[in-house]
């Protein structure tokens, strides 16, 4: 969205410093956010960063998407699918949150799997136990290749 490169400030923009005492996140992360397209700035004619305030949102998405651990990527194309030209609501949030549901059920399981599991077991695979008579018995994973292959199944992981 072009903006004005005007001096003036406009007093519902945000500059870095504003941006990072109101969200809690460090500028150097601001920045590396701004990099990877998950937030947006402006500049003034004087070449200072501004950001709208609508970005606040963006970043408290951010953080509560990486505190359920999805990846930046993930977040990025979340991000990518909001308009523009509004602060995300709560029906933005929802239609982010339903995406992410699935994944995140999904390494739940894989937890509460492991949790019970993990007086036996470390994932088969064993990194250095030669037989695993309850869960890998004559190392038959171990052909598949190092570290633990029941936890996580998918080489590309």
């Amino acid at each position: 969205m072009p903006r004005n490169l005007s001096t003036k400030r406009r007093s519902a923009d945000l500059s870095v410093g504003e941006l990072a005492a109101r969200t809690g996140v460090a500028v150097s992360a601001l920045h590396y956010y701004e990099s990877l397209g998950l937030i947006r700035s402006w500049r003034t004619g004087a070449n200072h960063r501004r950001y709208d305030r609508a970005m606040l949102r963006h970043v408290s998405i951010i953080k509560v998407a990486q505190k359920l651990g999805v990846p930046l990527a993930e977040i990025g194309v979340a991000l990518q699918a909001l308009p523009q030209d509004r602060t995300p609501d709560t029906h933005d949030w929802k239609a982010m949150s339903e995406r992410w549901g699935a994944s995140l059920t999904e390494r739940i399981d894989k937890l509460v799997w492991l949790r019970d599991k993990l007086d036996y077991c470390i994932g088969c695979g064993c990194l250095s136990v030669k037989n695993c008579p309850l869960y890998n018995a004559d190392d038959h994973l171990g052909a598949e290749g190092p570290g633990p292959r029941r936890l996580d199944p998918d080489p590309q992981g």
